[in-house]
């Protein structure tokens, strides 16, 4: 199976040609942006299909991660996603920041259970604790610092994500895997072609959007 992955959640825009069959990544294109991901997503799959000597017609899934994260990116990312799978008539598959988090420690960890915890925005902090399997015991979820720190001492489970360090200072663990705010695109491919064709993703919300219309200009409803 050749998987084509992408991931706009964060500040990067990412995307990977991934041999699942061979476990091999053929080519990639990473570009930290920040924002504008939607002017530049087609040009980094073009370039990462260019490495590894594919084109659309290649292609055997889609992999796209679905958030927590950025709004605008994973929007960007999942209708992207979602829009070459039914032009190419392939699969699309989603696969959760956490748990791609969560994945690439227990790359550095085997064996051990892995909270991964984002910064949610507003006090909350976004986080999925997952056993030495990599089955989600809690989450995705926005929650606190201290039951994210709690559920990590209980669970003893390796930390992740942007907050890592935060949880570490409250006592959850001592050991922290990546501290960032997405995981390496590989991860991505690499779950997904693992979880196989099922529905189709869905961006991962875990609050209100910051951005939202003035109430004196919100349209009223009509009937029909």
């Amino acid at each position: 199976m050749i998987v084509l992955a992408l991931d706009c959640s964060a500040s990067l825009c990412a995307a990977c040609v991934y041999d699942a069959g061979g476990g091999i990544e053929l080519g990639r294109e990473v570009r930290d942006l920040g924002k504008g991901h939607a002017e530049h997503l087609m040009a980094v799959i073009d370039a990462a299909l260019g490495k590894a000597g594919k084109t659309f017609a290649g292609l055997d899934a889609i992999a796209v991660s679905v958030g927590p994260g950025s709004f605008t990116g994973v929007r960007v990312g999942v209708s992207t996603a979602r829009g070459l799978a039914l032009a190419l008539k392939i699969p699309a598959i989603g696969v959760t920041t956490l748990e791609a988090l969560a994945a690439e420690a227990a790359d550095g960890f085997p064996g051990r259970a892995v909270l991964a915890a984002l910064d949610g925005g507003r006090g909350e902090i976004h986080a999925g604790l997952y056993d030495k399997h990599l089955k989600p015991l809690f989450g995705p979820a926005a929650t606190s610092l201290e039951e994210a720190a709690r559920l990590a001492k209980q669970a003893d489970a390796v930390l992740a994500g942007t907050v890592a360090e935060a949880v570490a200072a409250l006592g959850g663990s001592a050991e922290i895997g990546p501290v960032k705010a997405t995981a390496d695109i590989a991860v991505y491919a690499r779950l997904a072609a693992g979880k196989g064709a099922g529905e189709r993703p869905r961006p991962v919300y875990l609050r209100d959007a910051d951005a939202k219309p003035q109430a004196g200009f919100v349209l009223p409803r009509t009937g029909s």
